[in-house]
């Protein structure tokens, strides 16, 4: 009997070792916008291929619409391991020391993709996923999200448009400095609480891509939409250096070319989203569409300028020049 005890016994450990070795790794991935918006979709998608790949030795677990952290809760949530993955807008690493991000919040700094993925695809993107490190945070990519357009409860096409306009910023001092260029009143607030400030009229107005205000339905509560395409968002996909680290080799570097593929995905599926988003908008008859003319998004180029003078210090000369040598822009 009481070899029989220890041959059960004995069978028992080697199940529950064998169903612990096999228990999946979780990888919690938290963002903070819809499911169908172009971020959404690529993180749904990094999900699906993953998975697929690795056997089901990984689990992926999205979580949109700010379901775990809002903005300014998820990035300190990523460093203690509350969560693996993150894709935060580039606005977002200011805060944690890391303010060359801010080049990109800077105002017409990006004619078109092309201009863009010079950067972002490019040896001054890679240079700045590096300054991560230091934070516990290690940069696997950039995810287009789009160009803004501007809307409020006024159409907004000259200068005199933005006096006096409470404009909903994400926490960047570049947006600050920007919207003040125009002699807006930025106000900086979470993502998720943006719809009913613009419907109760705690602020006037935001910029956003349009796949952002779509989904989020924030044309439901702005009369007009200006297609100004002024600045870009785009998101970086960060993970927790010390979990990364520690995965199995083979683990990473499936997920690494998951993560290739992924944003190719994302970066594709961006600009048409932003498309179809727009004419949604349109079709919607909610939100009236204000186009510029040359003359009038040249004014607002050369007053938002400024907003690149008075932050060269703040961001760093040398990655400024870097992004200015790489798309050509001059001020």
């Amino acid at each position: 009997m009481k070899l029989k005890a220890l041959l059960t016994f004995a069978l028992l450990i080697a199940f529950s070792s064998t169903a612990l070795a096999a228990a999946p790794i979780v990888i919690k991935f938290s963002h903070v916008v819809a499911q169908n918006t172009p971020k959404g979709q690529a993180a749904d998608y990094f999900k699906k291929i993953a998975e697929e790949r690795t056997k089901g030795r990984v689990k992926i677990e999205v979580y949109p619409n700010s379901q775990l952290y809002k903005d300014k809760e998820e990035m300190e949530a990523l460093q203690l391991g509350a969560v693996q993955m993150l894709a935060p807008s580039l606005a977002k690493f200011a805060p944690l020391g890391v303010k060359e991000f801010e080049v990109f919040d800077l105002p017409f700094i990006f004619d078109d993709y092309a201009d863009l993925h010079k950067v972002t695809q490019g040896p001054v993107g890679a240079k700045l996923l590096k300054k991560l490190e230091p934070k516990g945070i290690l940069g696997l990519a950039y995810w287009d999200n789009g160009f803004k357009v501007m809307s409020a409860n006024k159409p907004l096409k000259t200068l005199a448009d933005f006096k006096g306009q409470k404009m909903r910023i994400q926490s960047s001092k570049v947006l600050d400095s920007q919207m003040r260029s125009v002699n807006a009143i930025p106000q900086v607030m979470a993502f998720s609480e943006v719809y009913q400030a613009l419907q109760t009229g705690v602020v006037n107005g935001t910029e956003n891509p349009p796949s952002n205000l779509y989904t989020q339905k924030m044309h439901e509560v702005q009369k007009y939409v200006t297609v100004s395409n002024h600045g870009y968002l785009g998101y970086a996909v960060i993970v927790n250096k010390k979990f990364w680290q520690g995965l199995p080799a083979d683990i990473r570097t499936i997920l690494e070319g998951a993560m290739k593929d992924a944003t190719k995905f994302a970066n594709d599926v961006a600009k048409k989203d932003n498309d179809e988003a727009l004419a949604g908008v349109k079709k919607s008859g909610r939100s009236q569409i204000v186009t510029l003319t040359p003359q009038e998004r040249d004014a607002w180029k050369k007053a938002m300028d400024k907003t690149h003078k008075d932050n060269i210090g703040r961001i760093g000369a040398d990655i400024v020049k870097e992004v200015y040598a790489a798309t050509g822009y001059k001020p």
